[in-house]
């Protein structure tokens, strides 16, 4: 029988989102139904409404959540009814030699549940009874969500939902990108370009590998203000190119730079400001269009690497549990992430607020 939910819909790009009711079919084979408590608002959900990530409406937004299973598929027997679980937005063949290598981020079928559930259907229907698209096979902007099993976590039910929310994305994708992709070194120089959610999430992961100084650009300095909390020891408000000043404050450049925005010209910053020997690691997602260039001299006369990120480099598995013992030992900052709670009905605004530039993280919270 199916159910009904409130869930947060983009119909139209470059338009506000809209809260319709929607009704969710039961789990098929090797899925559950989850009743989703908190749903993290992420810049990747917006740029869905905007055609920066080019997924079809109508589409059911989200991918960054927690709840509870209610109801599983046939063929589960790794999840039942009760189990607490975060959401994972990638696709994983578990076949591929990539999958089959531990990184399941670089899935070469990765692109095969974009709008829908793996097996390339749907479960979720709009008042017409028309079917309605899902964000990166996931779709958790609601009240009730169906997912494969794949795409979730079980986590520990200690963990308050809406905090545990937060590695679902934005929290794996910073931490990880310091952890797993640069594996940042003790006493090293860090600079972070954009101190949004996932800024911010670089910085404390930097923080906790031990970086010695870690150095926080925005053009906003409510963000720089907040990135200081997080754990970043300098700040530079980069209206301007902030490369020399980066150098001169770093005595030449940092070890790592990370750009956490989505933007060609910035990755090229992070890339011009590193030591020799560094490494820029590309974390933001940029438009199609967009590209970086760099000087090829200083590849091979510096050793200098420029690489990219992909939601952390992580194994969801591995990593959601690795993100929350640091939250429940007191070294991961989740409470603090959190500047704004919402209600489903108030989805537009906080998408508003997360384009202004208002939230690390806002959070929409389910009722009931």
């Amino acid at each position: 029988m199916a159910r009904k939910a409130k869930a947060v819909v983009c119909r139209e790009l470059n338009q506000p989102v809209v809260v319709e009711e929607i009704s969710v079919e039961p789990p098929r084979r090797g899925e559950a139904l989850v009743k989703i408590a908190a749903c993290g608002v992420c810049h990747s959900d917006l740029s869905a409404t905007n055609g920066t990530i080019p997924l079809p409406p109508p589409l059911i937004l989200g991918h960054e959540a927690a709840g509870e299973v209610v109801e599983v598929g046939e063929g589960v027997t790794s999840l039942k009814a009760g189990d607490h679980v975060v959401s994972s937005f990638i696709y994983m063949c578990g076949e591929c030699r990539f999958c089959a290598a531990g990184r399941p981020v670089l899935c070469l079928e990765q692109g095969k549940a974009l709008t829908t559930l793996p097996d390339g259907t749907l479960r979720t229907r709009d008042r017409e009874g028309k079917f309605l698209n899902i964000f990166s096979g996931c779709g958790v902007m609601a009240e009730y969500a169906v997912l494969h099993i794949d795409n979730l976590v079980k986590i520990d039910p200690a963990v308050p939902l809406d905090r545990a929310a937060l590695v679902g994305c934005a929290v794996t994708t910073g931490v990880g990108a310091v952890f797993n992709t640069a594996k940042v070194k003790p006493g090293a120089s860090v600079a972070v370009f954009g101190c949004g959610g996932v800024g911010l999430n670089v910085i404390q992961g930097a923080r906790i590998a031990g970086a010695g100084r870690i150095v926080a650009i925005d053009t906003m300095q409510a963000k720089l203000d907040m990135a200081k909390q997080f754990g970043a020891t300098d700040v530079l408000l980069g209206k301007e190119d902030p490369v020399k000043a980066l150098k001169k404050l770093t005595g030449g450049g940092p070890d790592y730079a990370f750009e956490c925005v989505g933007n060609g010209e910035l990755a090229a910053a992070a890339y011009r400001s590193i030591g020799r020997g560094g490494m820029a690691v590309v974390v933001g997602v940029a438009k199609p269009g967009d590209s970086t260039a760099v000087r090829t001299m200083t590849l091979p006369f510096e050793e200098k690497t420029l690489t990219g990120s992909y939601f952390g480099s992580c194994v969801p598995r591995v990593d959601f549990p690795r993100m929350l013992a640091l939250y429940m030992g007191g070294q991961l900052k989740l409470d603090e992430l959190i500047t704004r709670r919402y209600r489903v009905e108030e989805a537009a605004m906080a998408f508003a607020d997360l384009e202004s530039g208002k939230n690390a993280r806002g959070v929409i919270v389910f009722q009931g």
